[in-house]
């Protein structure tokens, strides 16, 4: 592994920034388009933004050499997990979501060691069960009714997020090393476009939004997916899987940051306690 830089600092610190500002724009925005349609709205307008940059830098034919990769890639570090997270935001709080999603190391290190032989070491093992625990407190938490049948769908959905994203990043980091983000980004965002088409017609608005709740979908698209993963992939690239992933660590002081600012959403001791 390679030792963080200052910049490797900032640029984690910048993610999860953005993708802690994710969970607060799908919170506001999936109750008025559903999952499908907001995450094709999401994936979508990314790729629109991205495309003619991929373009102009030449990388087209990356993609065509590499789209199977990069197919599945798209799948299970987009349109899945995304559709998953928009659903669980429909009745969990963007705090709480993000506290979810925070356990992809704890799947990244579990799919590493299970399917692509990463070695764990001792410290990994103790972070998996801290990770756990975080998890056992969150469930314990009396103002989340786990047990109530939405919240209990919505908590499963965030976890199954997070084991497509682990993953996701194990595999690309298996089948697409020495690849820049550029191409990984952009055909991963064509194949969600893709996917996702058919799911989205069928759960269309019947009325359309308007105003500024575009406003918000269209920063979840261009800036917490389309900027963010050419940053995360480029930090991929220079540290890592195992040690870039540790950005999900902090996204949810951001989330919850931003819940409690612009929704009013309550940060209680279990929330921070997981």
């Amino acid at each position: 592994m390679s030792p963080l830089t200052a910049r490797d600092f900032l640029t984690i610190i910048l993610l999860s920034a953005i993708w802690g500002s994710s969970f607060l724009f799908m919170r506001i925005a999936a109750p008025h388009f559903g999952p499908f349609f907001l995450i094709e709205m999401r994936v979508f307008s990314a790729f629109v933004v991205l495309l003619p940059v991929c373009l102009f830098r030449g990388q087209l034919d990356v993609i065509k050499h590499n789209w199977k990769p990069i197919f599945v890639i798209g799948v299970c570090n987009m349109a899945i997990p995304f559709s998953l997270l928009a659903y669980a935001t429909l009745s969990i709080t963007a705090g709480l979501a993000s506290i979810l999603n925070a356990t992809v190391p704890f799947f990244t290190a579990i799919v590493g060691f299970l399917l692509f032989s990463r070695r764990l070491s001792v410290l990994a093992i103790l972070g998996l069960i801290i990770g756990f625990a975080g998890v056992v407190v969150l469930v314990a938490d009396p103002n989340v009714e786990i047990f109530n049948g939405t919240n209990l769908l919505a908590v499963s959905a965030g976890l199954l997020a997070s084991c497509f994203y682990g993953t996701a990043i194990n595999f690309a980091a298996h089948n697409l090393q020495g690849i820049s983000g550029m191409p990984i980004t952009v055909g991963g965002l064509f194949a969600s476009s893709l996917g996702l088409a058919p799911l989205a017609f069928w759960q269309q608005p019947e009325v359309m939004p308007t105003g500024w709740i575009w406003l918000a979908v269209i920063t979840l698209g261009v800036v917490c997916t389309g900027i963010a993963y050419l940053l995360f992939y480029k930090l991929i690239g220079r540290v890592g899987p195992q040690q870039a992933v540790t950005v999900t660590y902090l996204v949810p002081l951001f989330s919850l940051g931003w819940g409690w600012l612009f929704l009013a959403e309550s940060i209680t001791a279990f929330t921070l306690g997981g």
